[in-house]
């Protein structure tokens, strides 16, 4: 189609053409290369990363940005230089909309190529966050977290709530609550539905045994905060067992 931009492969290939030896693929260009390419939107500009003394673009159809990158922030992927997934996944959380940010990292855990430390944003450009730790069972509900609250910050949840059977014995622990009203906040993630989450459903039922409900929210729902917290606030209204907002 006239005035299209040319895939991104292509660009990426072009790119490479005229990158300084120093320059490297990284944001969402670099996710691409490591194989998220669902993630890949065409009309969006390809993503490089320079030395700050580097003189390099504009480019038409290229990104540019400057930072200095240390050695272990630099992979090989399908044949080009692109930023580490300990690079990527904070460059992308501190330098895109939030829940754009929130899709891409949710991708980026599910397919293990960045821990959950990497998800804290380093506190300058090539500074490398901690080394990933963990696996898949301390991800779930944790990760966006801190997104959730600032989402639903008006709402004012209490984060990292213990729910107690009537008898004063822990039952589960929610990252996000509202305890006066019984509801819970879940986050599932692009790991959600596999068969090792299903501690994680009959951690669910005893919640809704005990009395909660529990507000299940994706990705998808962060690109609509006004709509998450219109649900969130429904909910809220509602009275359960006399405990009302």
């Amino acid at each position: 189609m006239p005035g299209s931009p040319a895939p991104l492969d292509v660009r990426i290939q072009g790119a490479a053409l005229v990158l300084p030896r120093a320059g490297v693929f990284s944001g969402r260009t670099a996710v691409h290369l490591r194989g998220a390419r669902e993630l890949v939107d065409e009309t969006r500009p390809g993503e490089v990363t320079v030395p700050p003394e580097a003189r390099f673009g504009p480019v038409t159809g290229i990104r540019v940005r400057q930072a200095r990158l240390g050695r272990d922030e630099v992979v090989s992927r399908r044949g080009h230089r692109c930023t580490s997934g300990l690079r990527t996944a904070p460059d992308v959380a501190r330098l895109e909309p939030l829940a754009e940010a929130v899709v891409v990292l949710d991708v980026l855990l599910d397919r293990c190529t960045v821990g959950e430390s990497a998800l804290r944003a380093p506190d300058g450009p090539g500074r490398t966050p901690a080394p990933a730790g963990g696996g898949p069972g301390r991800r779930a509900g944790r990760v966006p977290a801190g997104v959730l609250a600032a989402v639903l910050a008006g709402l004012t949840p209490v984060p990292q709530w213990s729910v107690c059977r009537s008898d004063g014995v822990f039952l589960v622990g929610v990252g996000l609550a509202w305890p006066q009203q019984r509801l819970a906040v879940e986050y599932d993630g692009a790991w959600h539905g596999r068969p090792g989450e299903l501690a994680r459903d009959r951690r669910l039922d005893g919640l809704v045994a005990a009395g909660w409900r529990v507000l299940h929210v994706t990705a998808a729902d962060l690109r609509s905060p006004e709509a998450l917290i219109a649900r969130a606030r429904a909910l809220l209204s509602v009275e359960i067992g006399g405990a009302g907002r």
